[in-house]
């Protein structure tokens, strides 16, 4: 199965999403959730309004939509779940280090946007391993 690897930006007034490995797949919306819905509309748009051989050969397989985003826009959308003080808890970032970050004020550095992601994919693999007794 192919991966499209699919890359989602904050910018001053909306969300944007563009295919890195697929031309011709662009994308935007008021929410993560609209722009995900956008880049599958565009995907179905380019298979339908294009011959065959003008469309990529992945899109002629099975294929995966990966999601990629700036630290920007994984704090914006995930806001409601994650508030400062948890997310200083996670990763060791200060809370007005993690503001400046999802407000664009500042970017992180390389460093940084790894230590959240890690941070993340360790709950992440410590939620998919629990069970709750009932």
């Amino acid at each position: 199965m192919e991966t499209i690897k699919i890359v989602i930006e904050r910018t001053d007034d909306l969300f944007s999403a563009y295919a890195e490995n697929v031309e011709g797949v662009y994308a935007a919306g008021e929410s993560v959730e609209e722009v995900k819905r956008s880049v599958e509309n565009a995907i179905r748009l380019l298979k339908e309004h294009n011959t065959a051989e003008n469309v990529p050969d992945i899109l002629k397989k099975e294929y995966v939509l990966e999601y990629t985003y700036d630290t920007q826009s994984f704090l914006e959308h995930y806001k409601r779940l994650f508030n400062n003080p948890a997310l200083e808890k996670l990763t060791g970032i200060n809370q007005k280090q993690l503001h400046h970050y999802a407000t664009g004020h500042r970017k992180p550095r390389p460093e940084s946007a790894k230590k959240i992601e890690a941070a993340l994919h360790k709950l992440g693999s410590e939620l998919s391993s629990l069970k709750l007794q009932y």
